[in-house]
C-alpha cells in the first residue's frame, strides 16, 4: 500500500490559510474577544469567529457541536511587562458563555481511540482590539486545514478537531480535557497548534523556517521524537526541534493535568519570541506563512501517521 502522507500534505494551501486568517483577524474581525461587539453586529467577535469556523468545518460535512463554558475576561494591567499585561478578573466582571466547537470523525476500524487536534481560536480580551493573528488565528486556520484536508478520507482512528478558547479565563480546554478524561475513549495522542510561524526577529531575518515540539511528559517526548522524525523523512524542511516545558501549560496542559499524557504543543519558538506577541501589532502581516504552511504540513504528517500506527 502506497504511503498517503506525502500526498496529503501536498494539498496543505496557504493562500485558503491566509484569506481565513485575515478574516479572522483584521477584516471583517479585527479581533475574537466576547468583550468585544462591533458597531451594527448582534454578536461579539467571539461569537462571530465561531460562526466562520463551524460553516466552514460544516462545509467538509462534519458534525459540529458546539459547548458553553462560563468564562470572564481578562483585565488589563499597564504596569506589567508589554506581553504579560493581563491581570485575573474581579468577581464581579461580567461572565460569558465561551463555546468549545468540535468537529469530530468516527474511526472505521479502531473507533474508541482518538487523535485530537487542538487550537485556541480567541484573542486577547485584554486588548481592544487584540487582533491575536499569531496566537492563535494561524494555529486555528491551521486546524482547519488540516480538517478540511482529511474530510474526505476514511480514517482509522477517530479525529476530533477542538477549537477552544485560552484569552479568557479559565480555559475552556480544560473542559473538553476532563469531559475526553471521563469518557470511554482512548486518547492516542493531542496536538495543540498554537502560534504556529511565530518566531524570534533572528528566526525572521535569517528567514529560518521553524518548529519547536514543546513536551512535559515521557509520551509527550516520545511524541515529540517522532514529529521530528515525520520532518526528516518527507523532506519539510523545518528546523525542528522539542522543548521540555517542565509543567503542563497552554491547552495542551489542560489534558496533561486531566490525565492524557500524550499531548505535545507545536509553535514557533520557546518560550515564545515572537516580538508581536500579545500586542496590538500581531496582525496578519506580521504572520510567516510559509512557515506556517510547513508547520501545518508536519502537524497533518503526525495525525496521518498516528492514524495509521497509532501509538
Amino acid at each position: 500500500m502506497p504511503d498517503p502522507i506525502p500526498s496529503f500534505i501536498k494539498r496543505v494551501d496557504k493562500h485558503r490559510m491566509s484569506e481565513d486568517l485575515f478574516y479572522l483577524a483584521k477584516h471583517p474581525l479585527p479581533c475574537r474577544t466576547l468583550n468585544v461587539t462591533l458597531p451594527g453586529h448582534d454578536k461579539c467577535t467571539l461569537y462571530e469567529a465561531d460562526d466562520y469556523i463551524a460553516g466552514k468545518l460544516s462545509s467538509w460535512r462534519y458534525a459540529v457541536e458546539r459547548e458553553a463554558v462560563r468564562v470572564q475576561a481578562f483585565r488589563r494591567d499597564a504596569s506589567k511587562p508589554l506581553a504579560h499585561q493581563y491581570s485575573r478578573p474581579e468577581p464581579s466582571d461580567p461572565g460569558y458563555d465561551a463555546y468549545n466547537v468540535y468537529a469530530r470523525k468516527i474511526g472505521s476500524a479502531f473507533p474508541k481511540e482518538v487523535i485530537v487536534v487542538i487550537a485556541h481560536k480567541d484573542s486577547q480580551s485584554w486588548l481592544n482590539p487584540g487582533p491575536g493573528a499569531g496566537d492563535n488565528a494561524a494555529g486555528a486556520v491551521g486546524a482547519m486545514e488540516i480538517a478540511r484536508i482529511l474530510s474526505d478520507c476514511e480514517s482509522r482512528r477517530s479525529l476530533w478537531f477542538v477549537f477552544c478558547n485560552e484569552e479568557h479565563t479559565p480555559w475552556t480546554s480544560r473542559t473538553a480535557a476532563q469531559n475526553l478524561a471521563d469518557s470511554d475513549m482512548d486518547v492516542v495522542a493531542v496536538l495543540n497548534i498554537d502560534s504556529i510561524g511565530s518566531k524570534s526577529q533572528a528566526d525572521r531575518d535569517a528567514g529560518r523556517m521553524v518548529n519547536v515540539t514543546r513536551y512535559t511528559t515521557p509520551e509527550g517526548e516520545a511524541l515529540a521524537h517522532r514529529i521530528a522524525t515525520l520532518n526528516e523523512r518527507y523532506g519539510i524542511g523545518l528546523v525542528q526541534s522539542k522543548y521540555d516545558n517542565g509543567r503542563p501549560a497552554n491547552d495542551d496542559g489542560s489534558f496533561i493535568t486531566a490525565g492524557i499524557p500524550a499531548a505535545v504543543h507545536n509553535s514557533g519558538s520557546a518560550p515564545n519570541a515572537n516580538p508581536y506577541y500579545h500586542t496590538q501589532d500581531d496582525t496578519p502581516e506580521t504572520v510567516d506563512m510559509e512557515n506556517v504552511r510547513l508547520a501545518v504540513q508536519l502537524s497533518l504528517a503526525a495525525v496521518v501517521h498516528l492514524d495509521i500506527n497509532g501509538r
